[in-house]
């Protein structure tokens, strides 16, 4: 925490971005994690708790945590075998304590073994994805939660229909509001605006919030065909009394640590969010202006103690969101007291003005996401990719669509297995090198190994074992090598005294250990 408040100027409008992207998030996450009887508190006591308790352990100099769309299905799925929220909590309090177990046994280390271009991949596919997603709530269609990540979505449509749904419930208010939204986030991202003073302290998104609210209700007063209500507006829970405000908190049903699935369904959150966390770790310190690498098993521990406080108070899991983050980023942030102090507003504000914050028009949050989503998924970005090569274009564009068309785990999975075959590709042909030439009048081959010949090469050096012609030497050069797989050797075995005979090629090995090929 040292030298925390040294950039309150940039953090604290960063720390406004934030909870203006993260309050439609944790309530959309919510009301799509909760089923039929939604908890719409558990989702804003996941995002205090990800900003405050996480943003205080995390080593993430900008990440943010919170409520994740990732595991909507597994929290839905787990609320109906449990048969209770309150023994889903149960369930979420032991997942943390994994996670903090995780993080102890150094199991971190598995976010540096994800490829560049998949992380660059799932990136730009979430920026997509908020771009596509947000359309529907620019035009004033609100069926689908904000927050919704996924391809197949809980009304009955998919990314792409909804869009085309949208256009048949068009509200002229919200396109108004929209349009005047992002041409207000496109005139602040303008350079000579951030030489303003006023506008240095003072983010858009904080324009755009207040212009929504002004313009509706300048809409119910004046122009009522224009205006918007009901499912078109924030939708809080406002506490009358103090017993109300105890009502929004749900506690630990500790009697059902006696049933085997609460561990199960544990197990499965702890691996899922901390493979979220350390996915979005890695894509945040990409994004990061100073490149500061986050210590992935404090992460861990970070988000397990998140976990075991949301879980004891009636929150949903948590994990580092990628969205939150690259809103603190592109919104200036430059520590973690942005993260803290967005978590402590959620709070405050939801406490005390929830009557107000229900007067902001989705349209306007909408627009603050698809501009964030812009930003993850610029052109630039596509060009740079596609320059380094196909090894990294390839990986990179099918975890773009693998995510649009699945969702973030699957996608990054499918751009995983790419980046892998290209990996192999690479290995296949690049353990050994041949050299040809002529003695005596007779082809000689020299096939020089690597130092490490692993059974991943044993097919390519079969298939160029074969193209030896007949009736020359060949010499098979291992002293280069520190280790050479028992796959391999026995392949150079069997040719020696099998093809090598019959096609009267001479044979001569440096450093090539013999094998006991099938007894021979």
């Amino acid at each position: 925490m040292k030298n925390i408040f040294s950039n309150w100027r940039s953090d604290a409008p960063a720390s406004l971005v934030v909870f203006l992207v993260a309050l439609p998030l944790c309530l959309g996450v919510a009301l799509a994690s909760t089923g039929e009887n939604p908890v719409l508190f558990s989702g804003i006591i996941a995002g205090v708790v990800g900003g405050v308790v996480v943003g205080f352990f995390s080593g993430s100099r900008l990440g943010v945590s919170g409520p994740a769309a990732g595991l909507i299905t597994i929290v839905l799925g787990a609320i109906a075998t449990l048969g209770s929220f309150e023994a889903f909590l149960v369930a979420v309090v032991i997942a943390g304590i994994l996670q903090i177990i995780a993080g102890f046994f150094g199991a971190g280390v598995i976010g540096n073994y994800f490829p560049s271009s998949v992380i660059k991949g799932m990136l730009a596919a979430i920026g997509l994805t908020l771009i596509l997603k947000e359309i529907p709530h620019l035009v004033g269609y609100d069926k689908d939660f904000m927050g919704d990540e996924a391809f197949l979505q809980t009304d009955g449509e998919n990314t792409f229909s909804e869009i085309f749904k949208a256009f048949d419930y068009v509200s002229t208010g919200a396109i108004i509001i929209a349009i005047l939204s992002l041409a207000v986030l496109i005139l602040f991202d303008r350079p000579f605006m951030k030489r303003i003073a006023l506008f240095k302290f003072v983010p858009g998104a904080l324009i755009v919030v207040v212009m929504g609210v002004v313009l509706n209700q300048l809409f119910i007063s004046s122009f009522p065909n224009l205006a918007m209500g009901g499912e078109h507006l924030v939708s809080l829970p406002v506490a009358e009394s103090f017993n109300d405000i105890k009502g929004f908190f749900m506690f630990p049903d500790f009697s059902a640590l006696t049933n085997p699935n609460v561990y199960a369904v544990a197990f499965t959150i702890a691996l899922v969010a901390s493979l979220e966390s350390l996915l979005s770790v890695e894509a945040t310190d990409k994004l990061d202006p100073e490149k500061n690498a986050t210590p992935t098993n404090k992460e861990l521990k970070a988000q397990g103690i998140g976990n075991v406080v949301s879980g004891m108070l009636g929150g949903l899991p948590v994990t580092q969101v990628i969205v939150r983050s690259s809103a603190n980023i592109n919104a200036g942030g430059q520590s973690k007291l942005s993260t803290i102090l967005h978590g402590i507003l959620l709070f405050l504000c939801v406490m005390l003005i929830p009557n107000v914050l229900n007067m902001i028009p989705y349209a306007s949050l909408a627009a603050i996401l698809m501009m964030v989503g812009y930003k993850l998924s610029s052109v630039s970005l596509y060009k740079k990719m596609y320059a380094l090569g196909w090894d990294q274009f390839l990986p990179f564009i099918m975890t773009i669509v693998g995510v649009l068309l699945t969702d973030l785990l699957k996608g990054i999975a499918i751009g995983l297995a790419f980046a892998v075959f290209f990996i192999l590709r690479k290995n296949y042909r690049n353990n050994y090198r041949i050299e040809e030439g002529s003695e005596n009048g007779k082809p000689l081959v020299r096939i020089q190994l690597s130092e490490e010949v692993t059974f991943l090469n044993k097919g390519s050096i079969l298939e160029s074992l074969y193209k030896v012609p007949a009736d020359s030497h060949l010499i098979i050069d291992g002293s280069s090598s520190k280790t050479i797989d028992y796959d391999v050797l026995e392949v150079i075995q069997e040719f020696r005294t099998h093809t090598a005979m019959e096609r009267n090629i001479k044979v001569t090995t440096f450093r090539i250990p013999k094998v006991d090929v099938m007894g021979h």
